[in-house]
Formats: C-alpha cells, structure tokens, sequence
C-alpha cells in the first residue's frame, strides 16, 4: 500500500494563490453589483462586499485608487468596477481588488447631472438677475419640439383658444438618442438667427432621466444661456427638472402651461379693454362736469365785472367811506373835548401840589417805620428762639448738670461692651479730664 502524501493547509493555499494570480482571466476582472458592508478605513483604504441576488465577493480599494473616485460610494450603491483578483493566505480567502469604479446607470447619469449643475451656478448661468423679460404680446413665438409628438398639439391648442394674434413657428427637433443634443443646439441656433420669434418654447413630453438627458447636456445649457431670445422651457412631466428648466428664462411645469406662460388670455384682455372703455367714458363725464360748472363761475365772474355793477359798487364805497369819516371825527372830537375837560381839573396852585407831596412823604415814612418796626421784633424772636436752642445743645452745660463724656482712643464710649479690663480711658468733665485704668466693669443684666 503506497504512503499518501498529505498537504499542509499553507502548500494548498500557496497553491491556490499562484493559480488565481497568474490565471490570465483574472487579472483584468470586470464586475457590476451592490455595495454592502462598506468601511472607509482611516488609512484611506476602502473594505466591503460587492454583491448581486445570489453571491457576494469580498472587494478592497487602495487609497491610491479611492482618492480618484468622482464619488462618495456608501452601501446600496449599484456600481461598476474593474479589478484583479488576490488571495490572503492567512485567511485562504480571495477578493477583488479594485483599480477604478463608477456608480452603474442612472446613478452615474445622476451624479453627472449633480456635478454639471454646480459647475454652471458657479459659473452664473442660474442667476435671476440673468433671466430675460417674457414679452406680454408676442407676435410669433417658436417652439422647438417633435413635430409628431402631442407637445405641439397641446401648444397649439392652448394658443389658439388664449390669443389668436401670435403665429406659431415649428422647428423639429430630435428629442432624445443619439444626435438630439446636436439638433437642439443647431436649432436654436437657428431660430435666433432667423430674428422672427419674440419668444422660444423648448419642449418634450416626459420620460426616464436617461430619455431627458440630451436636455441636461452641457452644449445645450450653453445655447439656451447664449441665446437673445427669451426661452421657456417644457420638459418631461411636472416633477422632471433638468439643466435646460435651470438655465431658462422661465420653467413651465406642462406645454400646455408653457403656451400659457408665453401668452396673454384673450378674456382678460377684452375684459380690460372694456374697463378702460367705461373708465375712459367716466373721466370724460367728469371733465364735462368741470368744464360745465367752470363755465358757470365765468358767467357769474362777468357779470359781477360788468360797468355798471362796478359803478355802483365804487358808488357804495364812496357813501361808506364819507360815513366812517364822519363818524371818525364826531368821536375824535368828542374825545379831546373831554381830555381838555379833566386837564381843567387837574390843574391846581404850587402850595397845594407842594402841600400833597408833604402829605404823601409823612405817609411813605410811617409805614416805613412800621415795617422796620416789624422786621425788628420778628428777627430778635428768631434770634432768642435760636439762642435757647444752643445753650440747650452746649456739651459744657450739660457737664455742669453732673455729665461726663468718656472716650478711648478718640473714641467716643456710649456702652459697656465697647470697655474691657485693662483699658485706658479719659473721662472729661466741665472743668478738666481725668485719665482712669479699667480695673472692673459690671454690666446691666438684658
């Protein structure tokens, strides 16, 4: 019987190894599916599992690769990757490491569309300040549509019910696929050089974000921005938004909207027609009126300037003012005769003037002593009050009644706490100070 020979686990996985890394299909390995189990190591490094519905492979990406990544990858990301494969041998493991991933699908179209819309609103192509007047009367308005499909018809529709003054110019375009982003380019293009619409309306019905993506382009977002046309833009369904709505002078959420957005309603237009007709004819009315009771004020103007109304008024003027003279002077005179009358009286001899000026001087020079008189005892009562409030408040007559005052260090004392045996005092009386040593004290019992 021949001896088997046995493996150690080491030989079959060095074995392995070698297989896998050199096996020219694994190499170069390329893989689409889900992220899970994500890890962004503090290295740098990136660890987790790239898995589909049956099977999961552990996958590793370097910093030096991961620091080139155009995104931020988390779990539940669909992505795209290109990678060779290695084993661990402490493990016996093998895995994907990863040299480049992008995220698969719409979530690439999606971060695109991300990345494009910050680079044009640094860039100022959003800015409100930007967005060009939608005319209030357009006479031709260009839509730039299919030409098959029911964008045009609703435009049209929506037109022709609102203002049938504006003529509609089609111009056909490619809406999706290969070659759409180059036709509405060109088209619009077109249509400013043209110089026949007032105003563009860019449209398409909805779709996928991969159906509306010719109108997330750069080239297209750059031709709406270089136009000198105003541009309203009706793309996808009311919740779709691409880079076209951004740049645009306005969005409409439908076509038919857009048409709406574009025009005035021929309703509210008559209707305001009809309110200036009426308002018109009442400022008209109005100014009849004026004119009409300003023609009365000039008649009767002329009538009171005629000759002879101003001859009689002159004439009553007259009477007026020889009457008021005559009254002026009849009491003028009546004045003076009495002013003469009480000088008459007045005037008397020298002794007698002197005599009354004797009188009035005896008078001034009594009252005069009596007010002194007044003054005198009030302020000697003031004085006396004063002078009993004093004496009653002088230290030295209260010490000849038997105080004292007692002081330590300059201290007033006024209880027995503030004294302790031992202590220096000087006990002042009316007649001198005594210097005394506490030798004992006794205090009131509270």
């Amino acid at each position: 019987m021949n001896e088997q020979k046995y493996l150690n686990v080491s030989a079959l996985t060095e074995y392995i190894k070698i297989k896998l890394e050199n096996d020219n299909h694994l190499k170069r390995v390329f893989l689409k599916g889900e992220i899970s189990n994500f890890t962004h190591h503090g290295s740098g490094h990136m660890y987790f599992s790239l898995k589909d519905e049956a099977s999961a492979i552990s996958a590793m990406m370097f910093k030096t690769y991961a620091s080139s990544l155009s995104f931020k990858p988390k779990a539940g990301d669909k992505v795209l990757v290109e990678g060779y494969i290695s084993v661990y041998k402490a493990r016996g493991t093998y895995s994907i490491s990863i040299l480049s991933m992008t995220l698969d699908g719409v979530g690439e179209l999606f971060l695109k569309f991300e990345q494009n819309r910050k680079m044009f609103e640094q860039m100022g192509y959003f800015d409100v300040q930007l967005k060009k007047p939608i005319p209030k009367f357009p006479k031709v308005i260009a839509v730039i549509t299919s030409e098959t499909g029911a964008v045009i018809q609703d435009i049209k529709t929506t037109i022709s019910r609102r203002y049938l003054l504006a003529s509609i110019e089609l111009y056909p375009i490619l809406v999706q696929g290969e070659g759409s982003k180059n036709d509405i380019v060109k088209t619009l293009a077109r249509v400013n050089k043209d110089s026949l619409a007032d105003v563009i309306i860019l449209g398409r019905g909805g779709g996928s974000i991969e159906d509306l993506w010719s109108f997330n382009e750069a080239e297209v977002v750059v031709a709406i921005h270089q136009s000198k046309i105003p541009v309203i833009t009706a793309i996808g369904h009311e919740t779709d938004t691409t880079l076209a709505d951004y740049v645009s002078d306005l969005r409409a959420p439908t076509p038919t909207a857009a048409a709406e957005l574009a025009t005035p309603n021929m309703t509210d237009i008559l209707k305001e027609i009809k309110d200036k007709i009426n308002l018109s004819y009442y400022y008209m009315a109005e100014k009849l009126k004026n004119y009409r009771q300003m023609m009365m004020n000039l008649d009767e103007r002329l009538q009171l300037s005629s000759p002879v109304n101003k001859l009689e008024t002159e004439k009553k003027q007259v009477v007026n003012l020889v009457n008021n003279l005559q009254y002026f002077y009849k009491n003028k005179l009546s004045d003076h005769t009495h002013q003469v009358k009480l000088l008459t009286q007045s005037l008397q001899s020298p002794d007698q003037k002197v005599q009354r000026y004797k009188d009035k001087i005896s008078d001034l020079s009594n009252n005069l002593y009596q007010i002194y008189r007044q003054n005198m005892d009030r302020k000697m009562y003031t004085y006396q009050t004063t002078l009993g409030k004093l004496e009653g408040l002088d230290p030295l007559k209260i010490m000849q009644r038997g105080f004292s005052l007692t002081t330590k260090n300059n201290q007033v004392i006024t209880s027995i706490d503030q004294i302790h045996v031992g202590d220096k005092l000087n006990i002042q009386y009316k007649d001198g100070i005594a210097n005394v040593n506490v030798m004992n004290k006794e205090g009131k019992n509270k």
